[in-house]
């Protein structure tokens, strides 16, 4: 198991999943963020909500954004709906995938 970059725990499980970054051979570089897990409908596929904050000019105050990003989620670290997670980003993995989820920061109800 590999030195992903990022200062986080590998996963305990072990998986044979060839996009996995801890596993596979996907190098994970680039912009990270954490967000919470909004839908793992999809196959080894979650989609994460991030909030952020735009300043406008105009009003000189910020105002509360969101976005959601679709994430490849290997078995080993096993995202569900309302875990906080880091994903990062990676080559594009398919048509709507550039980010894989790297680890689940506080587990969710």
């Amino acid at each position: 198991m590999g030195e992903i970059g990022l200062r986080v725990q590998p996963p305990s499980e072990k998986c044979d999943d060839p996009k996995c970054p801890w596993h596979g051979h996907v190098k994970i570089h680039g912009r990270y963020f954490e967000g919470v897990v909004v839908s793992d409908k999809g196959k080894k596929t979650v989609v994460v909500e991030r909030q952020h904050y735009h300043y406008l000019k105009k009003y000189e105050r910020y105002e509360l954004r969101r976005s959601k990003i679709h994430a490849h989620n290997p078995p080993c670290v096993g995202a569900r709906v309302g875990d906080r997670v880091l994903i990062a980003e990676t080559r594009p993995l398919s048509k709507t995938k550039s980010f894989t989820v790297v680890a689940v920061m506080k587990r969710g109800g």
